[in-house]
Formats: structure tokens, sequence, C-alpha cells
């Protein structure tokens, strides 16, 4: 449905040349042209200004070249994925590439994925020769990943619960012979009382879905993902507006099993786990309420401010049991605050996490591999406007301001045996295509975090 191999390994015999120039570059070109492929160049009016293309013929009138206007200081590197959609049937090869080459052929596989479900989408038909140095291999394996999260974000709440998520996950398990247990019914009562509480309305279902994988021996590292499947707000109903895209509110959950399918596909030397409490927030008789007061996994009690910040209270109790055996690295996703994308946009993840080392390294590869994250501030004075009279916090803020800082100081109180606890508060979303990046469900984050556990434990 969304796996389309768009890459060629290996070089042919007969590949149509994609040029890259630039404006400063572009009249050395011209005057190295065939004169009927320079004369159909102006004549198209083509300027080397970034996306720009020209098809140029051969004598005989079939496709010769392709001229493509870059950045010469490869601001976009994905721009290369503009031309998939731009360029007839047939196999070509980039010459004069500014940039990363692999990022470039990336970008050319991500954008050949289409969400056909329901809709037959036909996928461009372009192949690309796989620039020299690239590892054809480990852009498939990135690009498969991706193309199964968008999948997930996709699927509309009616063809995805939380069964459905646990069906993903347990696939997944199976293809890396990796270790899959859910946790449901009582035993999800007596232990995960938040998780509980917040899906208990739905007729699907709650469950927490407990992902391992590697040596049990190598570094420690736990991926938690929020997996509310569809958002109605709960008793604190959102507008219908609002509930338009809820059925990504499962992206979290999408990012960890996509970032896990990387790792495993690649044989990282880490013991991971990948922990996913999904739930449908729904409306009923069951519902949790505003101003119940609910014991966490933790033993913390929690007062309900507002049924809508339900994100962060499975979270809460799935952090507890990360937090249980002291791992060296927990990394949670969740799209959890409205406030994190007034800050940030929808392109721009917010990352929070007291390890001034790891931000750094985590923004600068998430500027080298094209998936960023901004860091936002932990700042702990805020922890106060979480004080409840009833309870030892609320699950939401006491005013309007600092949403997403407080959702994740809300968050930090449910992990303190880890070395190191990051929370990526994203949006999951593409709402408009872009290079590489088609309208639709995304796992941001999902190739950045790949990257940061490949750079520290590659095998």
């Amino acid at each position: 449905m969304s796996r389309v191999t768009t890459l060629l390994p290996a070089a042919e015999d007969g590949a149509i040349p994609i040029r890259c120039v630039d404006a400063a570059g572009w009249p050395a070109v011209a005057a190295e042209l065939p004169p009927l492929a320079a004369a159909f160049a102006r004549a198209a009016g083509f300027e080397a200004k970034p996306g720009r293309v020209a098809l140029l013929p051969g004598p005989d009138g079939a496709l010769a070249g392709v001229l493509f206007g870059v950045d010469a200081a490869g601001t976009d590197p994905f721009a290369v994925g503009r031309l998939p959609e731009a360029l007839p049937e047939g196999t070509y090869r980039l010459e004069g590439l500014p940039g990363d080459p692999a990022l470039a052929a990336l970008a050319w596989r991500l954008s050949g994925y289409r969400f056909g479900r329901y809709r037959e989408r036909p996928a461009p038909k372009a192949r690309l020769v796989v620039p020299a140095g690239v590892d054809a291999a480990e852009i498939d394996r990135i690009a498969d990943a991706v193309a199964s999260g968008r999948d997930l974000v996709n699927t509309p709440a009616n063809d995805l619960g939380p069964a459905e998520i646990e069906a993903a996950a347990r696939a997944l398990a199976a293809r890396f012979g990796a270790a899959c247990t859910v946790i449901a019914g009582e035993a999800l009562e007596q232990g995960f009382p938040l998780i509980a509480a917040v899906g208990r309305a739905s007729p699907r279902a709650p469950r927490l879905i407990d992902l391992t994988w590697g040596d049990p021996g190598a570094p420690r590292v736990t991926l938690v993902g929020k997996g509310v499947v569809f958002d109605t707000g709960g008793l604190d109903l959102k507008p219908a507006a609002a509930m338009l895209l809820m059925k990504k509110d499962m992206a979290g959950a999408a990012v960890a099993l996509a970032a896990a399918e990387m790792a495993m596909g690649a044989g990282l030397n880490i013991r991971l786990r990948v922990l996913i409490p999904t739930v449908e927030n729904a409306v009923a008789g069951e519902a949790f309420r505003p101003g119940d007061v609910l014991r966490s996994r933790r033993g913390l009690t929690v007062e309900i401010g507002n049924t809508d910040a339900e994100g962060r209270l499975i979270l809460a109790d799935a952090l507890s049991l990360a937090d249980e055996e002291a791992p060296d690295l927990v990394i949670d996703f969740a799209t959890l605050t409205g406030a994190a994308r007034v800050a940030l946009g929808p392109d721009l993840p917010a990352l929070f996490t007291e390890d001034d080392g790891l931000a750094a390294q985590l923004t600068a590869t998430g500027l080298a591999v094209h998936d960023p994250v901004w860091r936002m501030p932990l700042w702990a004075p805020y922890g106060s406007l979480l004080d409840s009279k009833v309870a030892d916090l609320n699950n939401v803020s006491s005013g309007p301001f600092a949403g997403a800082v407080t959702a994740a100081l809300f968050l930090r109180r449910f992990v303190s045996a880890a070395a190191a606890h990051v929370h990526l508060d994203l949006y999951g979303w593409n709402p408009a295509t872009k290079p590489g990046r088609p309208e639709g469900g995304e796992v941001q984050t999902a190739r950045l975090v790949y990257a940061l556990l490949k750079a520290r434990y590659a095998a």
C-alpha cells in the first residue's frame, strides 16, 4: 500500500542525468549543453532557482536530461523530493548535487509514499540510481519504517483502535524476534489506574503494550509512545473543529514503533523496550470526570482539572513502569499540547530534557538528518502551577501560560531512576505537502532518535 521502491542500488547504463544547478553555475552549465538542449531550456524559460525543473530533449526527441534548480548552500536537503512527481517514468541519476546525497536519496524515496487504503493513489514511477557511497539498504529500511508509521497515523479511528495498534506492535515484534506482552483488563485496572481510567468509557478496551528486544546486558533504552486513538476531550468535550484531526493523537505510538523498527533493523547494540499505552478518550457513563482524584502507578494522586489533558495521564503510568528498571535512556513521544504548536508551529517538535549534553546532541543530530527539534525549558518554578489542594498534583496548570512546559513538568514527576529522560512534544502531521513529506501523518523525530541511537550504540 505505501512501500514503493523507487531506488536502484546500482548504476544503470542509460540512466537519465539530472543536472543540479544553482544561479551562479548556470551560465557555465548552459554553455556545456548540446545546442538543441540549450535552445530548449531557453525557450522554456528555465531559471536556476530552487525547485525549477526543465526536461531536455535529445536529437531524437526522447528525454535526454533534466535540469534541476538548487540552492548552492543546500538549505533544503530534501529538495530532491520534488522530482519524482515532476518526472516521467524512467531511471535517473543525480549530478552536481549540493549537500548530503543520502538525504537526497531518502527524500526521493519518502516522496513516493502514498496512503491508498481507501482510494487508489498512483505513486510516481521515476526511479533513482542511488548516489555513490550511499547505503541503499539503509535508506530503504528507514523509508519503510516511516511509511509504516505514516500508515498508522493516517488510518481513521474506525479502523484503528487499541487492538489494531497492538496488532501492529505484535507484527513488528514477530519480524525481529522481539517479545511482546499486553496488559489489559483487571491487571490494567490494578497496576496502571490512570491508563484504565482514561480508556474505560470506550467500548474498545485500553491496554499497555510492552515490546522488548536485544541483549539484556546491553545499554537499556526505552521508548514510550502516546497511543490515544481518538480524543474527544472526554467530558471536557472538544469543539467539532478541534476533533477533525484527532485520529492523529496516537502519533506518539507510531513514532515509537517507527524508531524501534529502524533500530532493530540496524541491529543496534541496545536492549530496547517500547511501551505504548493505548486508549480511546470517549464520552459515556463510565468516563472519568473533572474533579476526580486518581492514584497513579507511582502512587502520586492526581486531581483531574481537565479530561482533555488525558495524554499525560496515560504516559505517566507508562513512564512509571519504564523508570522501575532504571534504564540508561527514556524517550517519550506525544502529540501533547497545543501550546507547543503555538510556540514552534507544526514542523518543529519541542524537546525537553534536563541533560544539557543530550539536548545538544539531539539538536545537532536533528539538523543533520533533517528531522529537527527545538529545546524548551523545564522551568522548575512553573511546577507550582500544577499544585492541587486535594491531591499531590493536578493534571493541568492553574493558569493559561506555559502549557507545554507544565505538561513536561507533569511527566517529569514520574521519572526519577532513569539516567536520562527526553520528552518530545510533536504534531505528527504535515499540514501541506513538502519535498519528502506528503500531506498527512508524519512520524516526526523517529529518524532523529534512530540517528542518535545509532551514533551511541552502533553494533
